[in-house]
């Protein structure tokens, strides 16, 4: 079985080993020193931290937190699939998105006048309220808005921005730690202590508390669009019959496959929906050629005898917030991996 992508990527020659097992370690622990990276990969610190300056200053390298959105009470999450009659004024669009709290990403497709909006919210109400506010100020573009609730996410995260952390549930002393960590998860005890005008073992002591609390599932880094590279998202819906789980175990085979120590994972978020679609990922090819081959076209035909319905497209233009671009060992990271399709 072919499971949807090449054995080998060509974006690998835009990056040395070393820079991708850097990257590697610092999506699964953005927090490690430079002497623990160095004695991991057997590099010499001063290595590391010339080519972690490289990725800062070349790829966007950014240290941030994997948070945990149902502890923080946030137990709303929806994607929304937006699609225009016409050519809308994004530069608007954008600061309609941001007069609010409840959006945390919004990204364009090429092509076509589609977007991508990720928001989650405290209650059914206040996400109600915003769904219907939003459709409102969008309509002189005459939008279909195909809404979906995420059931749960199986790879990947969507970061978040700092006002939704603050309209969180969590104690409020914790808030302004969160929000520092989450926009540099590196900073140093000291640093953090001094940003918030705080006794540095306080600042330990609260930290401490922070993970004891789970509100944090992982310190990790991200980067921008890599060149050379093609983001591709995609919406499927089915009819599921006998056999369905079977071919849902072979598409978790290519989500969780992937090269040999890839810069940026092949796939960066799947997880199930519920309403207009059952299915949202984003996956990250050599070219639009390549996801249409190994991604769009086989995903049609494992799930063809199900009447699968897709929307998909390149992503273009990142409106709010930012895209998880990470390397992670998908196959341990799956949330909810199973290949028996009995289970």
């Amino acid at each position: 079985m072919e499971y949807g992508f090449e054995v080998q990527s060509r974006f690998h020659e835009r990056y040395s080993p070393i820079t991708r097992k850097i990257f590697r370690l610092l999506s699964e622990n953005s927090r490690a020193s430079i002497s623990e990276m160095s004695n991991a990969l057997g590099i010499s610190r001063r290595t590391i931290s010339e080519r972690l300056k490289k990725l800062e200053t070349e790829s966007g390298l950014k240290y941030t937190l994997e948070l945990n959105e149902a502890n923080l009470g946030l137990n709303n999450p929806h994607l929304i699939l937006v699609k225009f009659d016409g050519k809308p004024d994004y530069a608007k669009i954008k600061e309609m998105l941001h007069s609010s709290y409840i959006p945390q990403l919004a990204v364009t497709m090429k092509g076509s006048e589609q977007m991508i909006i990720y928001a989650n919210a405290k209650t059914g109400k206040e996400y109600a309220h915003w769904d219907r506010s939003m459709r409102m100020m969008l309509a002189k573009y005459k939008p279909s808005w195909q809404p979906s609730e995420v059931a749960h996410r199986q790879l990947g995260f969507f970061p978040l921005r700092s006002e939704i952390i603050e309209k969180s549930t969590m104690p409020e002393k914790y808030k302004p730690m969160l929000k520092l960590l989450n926009r540099d998860s590196r900073m140093s005890f000291q640093d953090i202590s001094k940003e918030l005008n705080m006794n540095f073992n306080t600042a330990a002591y609260n930290f401490n508390n922070l993970k004891k609390m789970s509100y944090i599932d992982r310190f990790t880094a991200t980067i921008g669009m890599p060149q050379g590279m093609s983001f591709v998202a995609f919406f499927s819906k089915y009819t599921p019959s006998e056999g369905y789980e079977k071919a849902s175990a072979e598409a978790r085979r290519a989500f969780t496959s992937d090269d040999d120590n890839p810069m940026v994972s092949r796939y960066l978020i799947t997880a199930p929906l519920i309403g207009s679609y059952d299915f949202f990922g984003i996956g990250a090819f050599d070219s639009m050629e390549s996801a249409q081959k190994h991604g769009i076209s086989y995903h049609k035909k494992l799930f063809k005898r199900y009447n699968v319905r897709m929307a998909h497209g390149e992503l273009k233009e990142v409106l709010l917030g930012s895209l998880p671009v990470r390397s992670l060992d998908n196959k341990n990271d799956y949330k909810a991996i199973s290949w028996n399709p009995g289970e």
